[in-house]
């Protein structure tokens, strides 16, 4: 979950975790490197998704971070016995950048999977699914508050560089499960010119309009970057925006967590394409966080080791095993514990 903890003191984004947005994948499909794969999850509990949300992956293809193709997932309440069914719909150009969802509808009414067999829908050229499943993410959270002071404001802004290393080995996310929406499609039909960027966005209807209540694009960004004073206001921007309204934070906490000079910061957030705040994926490259994202790279080291100046040392987690090398590419859900 390298999205989470992006509501205020370390929750869920209004404190409910079905609005949380876990991480955003893309990388081009196993064997068949026609083909895209996109896939963004939610909710750390793994059950039903929000009625009153809309929850969507965001595609620029034309490098001016405004919003080209979006897909959005949108799901019906439970029912009684817990079940519960979504739809997609796919809109292009101006449609795509309001903040409803609309355009074509390439699902209808489908079954979200909460079992072990995913329920796989085919739309055209497309593979589309929702539902329940494992969670690839790996992450030594006890390690992290280790590094991060947690206390008073309860964010991660103050790591402490003792010589010692903070990890404790243990994979905080070895058995959990997320809510996985996931396409998979022709890179054509994405228009990548070359490169896509994308980005996750849940919106809530409340009060008669929806509110932006989280987003993800580079994974452990927002969670480190910001404050309790600036989640909110983060969460709710656009990466159209992000350079102008972010960059004098993001040059801040570097100062703070790894003494970088303000032209170092400069330096090293363009280096890293952090600002915008989106996941760039050019498809005729291997995929590979930060170009494109999959199942193996520890985003943990990469954000800390960026955070202090290279002087954190490796967690040393391996990736999960339980992913597949077919759509929709995460393993069945781990069995929930009795309570």
């Amino acid at each position: 979950m390298s999205n989470h903890f992006t509501g205020l003191s370390l929750g869920a984004p209004l404190g409910d975790p079905r609005l949380d947005l876990c991480d955003l994948y893309a990388f081009t499909a196993p064997g068949d490197r026609s083909r895209t794969v996109l896939i963004l999850n939610a909710n750390p509990g793994a059950d039903a998704l929000h009625p009153d949300a809309v929850y969507r992956l965001n595609i620029d293809n034309d490098g001016d971070d405004l919003v080209d193709i979006a897909f959005s997932w949108v799901f019906s309440p439970p029912a009684a016995d817990g079940g519960q069914t979504y739809s997609v719909l796919m809109a292009t150009g101006d449609q795509a950048r309001r903040p409803e969802a609309g355009g074509a509808r390439i699902v209808a009414d489908a079954a979200v999977s909460f079992g072990p067999q995913a329920n796989v829908v085919t739309s055209g050229s497309a593979m589309v699914s929702a539902g329940s499943r494992s969670d690839a993410f790996f992450f030594d959270f006890d390690g992290i508050k280790n590094l991060f002071d947690t206390s008073g404001n309860r964010n991660f802004t103050a790591p402490h560089l003792t010589g010692t290393s903070p990890w404790t080995g243990v994979d905080s996310n070895a058995r959990a499960n997320v809510c996985s929406m996931a396409i998979e499609l022709p890179t054509d039909e994405l228009r990548p010119g070359p490169e896509l960027r994308i980005w996750g966005r849940c919106s809530v209807l409340r009060d008669g309009g929806l509110v932006h209540v989280d987003r993800a694009g580079h994974p452990s960004v927002s969670s480190f970057f910001n404050t309790d004073e600036t989640k909110e206001e983060y969460n709710a921007s656009e990466p159209a925006h992000d350079r102008a309204r972010w960059t004098d934070q993001f040059v801040h906490l570097l100062g703070h967590t790894g003494g970088y000079t303000r032209e170092e910061a400069l330096a090293a957030l363009d280096e890293h394409a952090l600002l915008p705040d989106v996941l760039r994926f050019d498809p005729s490259r291997p995929a590979r966080y930060p170009n494109g994202r999959t199942f193996v790279e520890d985003v943990i080291d990469v954000r800390v080791a960026f955070l202090t100046k290279n002087e954190a040392p490796p967690t040393g987690l391996k990736p999960h095993t339980d992913v597949m090398d077919r759509f929709p590419y995460l393993g069945p859900p781990h069995p929930v514990a009795a309570s």
